[in-house]
């Protein structure tokens, strides 16, 4: 015996797939890329950094530009 297969009683007027993302998908990657650039930013916090000296220029004269 075949089972009978259950369709929708109206089809959708869209025509396609629903692509809406819940807010906590797109505030959670945002808030990790904050919260390491600010680690970055201020290595002090960092305790783990071995200190390399050109990423450290680079980064502290980053925040110098972006704090004009």
């Amino acid at each position: 015996m075949s089972a009978r297969t259950h369709t929708r009683p109206h089809p959708e007027t869209t025509g396609g797939v629903d692509s809406r993302l819940p807010w906590w998908a797109l505030a959670l990657p945002v808030l990790a890329f904050v919260a390491l650039l600010a680690l970055i930013l201020n290595p002090a916090d960092a305790h783990a950094t071995a200190g390399a000296p050109a990423i450290t220029q680079l980064f502290q004269r980053l925040q110098e530009l972006l704090a004009r």
